[in-house]
């Protein structure tokens, strides 16, 4: 069980929790913190103005509401901005934005009363999800349309996603017996102000990232086996030439994963053996390969080296306040400002959209590779182990791989670079974070589905060579594991569920590997 405001919360802490049904509770000196912090603004707020409290909100602030109206507000705020359009985040990411919403309220710093904490740990723990559609906020003054969704259920309103279902919330809550939240100081404003929205996208996002690298790293390798390559551009001499962590680790992981292959040759062996007079004037072997093979660690290492910043600035976020005012009962004071904006999440998004969209592009002209027999001069058209002229391989694949790969580069172009001045001029930069987190799972996606492509691709042409037993043992039984979903053809078939089994599969079961420095 993940204890919630013990520690902070980790990359892995929540893959456990959204990936493998982990329970989570609440630290008790952590709760404890959060109690004394709402006593500290209830008695605080007594004779003061305070924003969100007893003014407006935004540029109403100006507006003092009055002090039998003031709970009104916190259930005005959460209903008026629940007003998001489109499709609803999938479940695991509607759980991900509660999770990231619970470790920011547990900082203890948002004066909120602990029954927030309380039934959200109940909703994450019961797989209560709430419906939260993709468009809303701008991500400057929080999430403030999906979280109001969230807030929307905590209250009892709104609907949630239950056991398959899209269920109103208060049915789920009399099912569950559960009691909604009341408001008591700033609970309306407090559930909604802050990142946790594209925070919990986000570590998703980076989740995912890593497993794609390490299948990209995979099929490189494989790749490198089928055309018999030199070993040296992923060897240890050539890659500590570079200082780069990234490019070091997925050298080494190349060369964990081809240690014992049949198929890799040694330039000493071919080229640097004296004893044996080069007397030819073309060398029927390759002495270098195509950048798409021998460049594989100088381009997927910034992407690994991508993912591993993005994760830190994410657990930096999901272990932060991301609220306003600030609550601080420790020191005695409520800070007004803006912890709420979310660039430092959005520039994440971006940085790892373009660089997912880097790596698809990199199988996908790995696939070029694959299925043209004019660059390998070893593998049939389009890996076709039918009859050429009749039969067509991966000919249709490949139209959906590239069509798959110029979807990611159009999307590709920054979010957080499309700020719109909203809110009455209040909000004047704004960092669209969620929207910048939301692009990059769909570029993540797509890019799950050019790898199934590419490996569906390596999978032919191990077969059309017969080099099964001559692989590392680490590709081999990575071959063995894909052709159980996706066995050798001949004849032409569809294959957008083959296409479709392969991705859930390399989606569902990371590459048993890490290598670091």
């Amino acid at each position: 069980m993940i204890i919630v405001g013990s520690r902070k919360l980790t990359v892995n802490d929540f893959f456990k929790v959204l990936f493998e049904g982990e329970r989570i509770d609440i630290d008790i000196e952590a709760r404890r913190k959060v109690e004394e912090d709402y006593e500290f603004l209830k008695e605080f707020a007594q004779g003061k103005v305070i924003y969100g409290i007893n003014t407006g909100l935004g540029p109403m602030a100006q507006f003092k509401i009055n002090n039998n109206k003031e709970l009104e507000l916190q259930y005005n705020l959460i209903r008026s901005h629940a007003a998001g359009c489109g499709s609803p985040l999938p479940s695991l990411y509607a759980k991900a934005t509660m999770l990231a919403r619970l470790s920011s309220l547990i900082q203890a710093k948002s004066g909120i009363h602990v029954e927030v904490v309380d039934l959200l740990k109940e909703l994450i723990n019961r797989d209560i999800n709430p419906y939260i559609p993709e468009h809303g906020g701008v991500g400057a003054s929080g999430d403030l349309v999906q979280l109001a969704h969230l807030a929307l259920n905590l209250i009892g309103e709104g609907e949630v996603l239950y056991k398959g279902q899209t269920v109103p919330a208060a049915d789920v809550f009399k099912t569950e017996g559960l009691t909604p939240i009341i408001m008591h100081i700033r609970e309306g404003l407090g559930l909604i102000n802050g990142t946790s929205a594209m925070t919990g996208i986000g570590m998703i996002n980076v989740i995912h990232a890593r497993n794609l690298v390490d299948w990209a790293i995979l099929a490189s390798s494989i790749i490198t086996e089928i055309v018999e390559s030199y070993d040296d551009h992923f060897s240890d001499g050539l890659n500590r030439a570079k200082s780069h962590h990234g490019q070091r680790v997925v050298a080494r992981t190349m060369k964990f994963i081809l240690k014992d292959s049949q198929l890799i040759r040694r330039r000493a062996d071919h080229l640097y053996n004296n004893d044996k007079a080069v007397e030819v004037d073309v060398f029927k072997h390759k002495v270098q390969e195509y950048y798409s093979l021998r460049c594989v660690p100088q381009v997927v290492g910034p992407v690994q080296d991508t993912i591993l910043y993005a994760s830190h600035i994410l657990m930096n976020e999901v272990n932060s306040t991301s609220d306003n005012p600030i609550i601080d009962g420790e020191h005695h004071n409520v800070y007004h400002g803006g912890n709420f904006h979310g660039d430092y999440v959005a520039l994440e998004m971006d940085k790892l959209k373009i660089a997912i969209t880097k790596l698809s592009m990199l199988a996908e002209r790995q696939l070029n590779y694959l299925l043209n027999p004019k660059l390998n001069e070893k593998l049939p058209p389009f890996v076709n182990l039918g009859k050429l002229g009749l039969n067509l391989g991966m000919q249709g694949a490949q139209f959906t791989a590239v069509s798959t790969v110029a979807e990611n580069q159009t999307l590709s172009f920054p979010m957080s670079l499309h700020s719109i001045t909203n809110n009455n001029d209040n909000q004047d930069i704004v960092s669209m974070g969620t929207n910048a987190a939301l692009m990059t799972k769909k570029v993540i996606d797509n890019t799950y589905q050019v790898i199934a492509i590419e490996m569906i691709s390596i999978l032919q042409a191990i077969d059309y060579l017969n080099i099964k037993d001559k692989l590392s043992t680490y590709s081999r039984s990575k071959y063995e594991d894909l052709r159980k979903i996706v066995p050798v053809f001949t004849e032409d078939t569809s294959k957008y569920k083959d296409i479709w089994n392969i991705e859930q599969y390399i989606m569902e079961n990371k590459p048993q590997f890490s290598i670091e420095e």
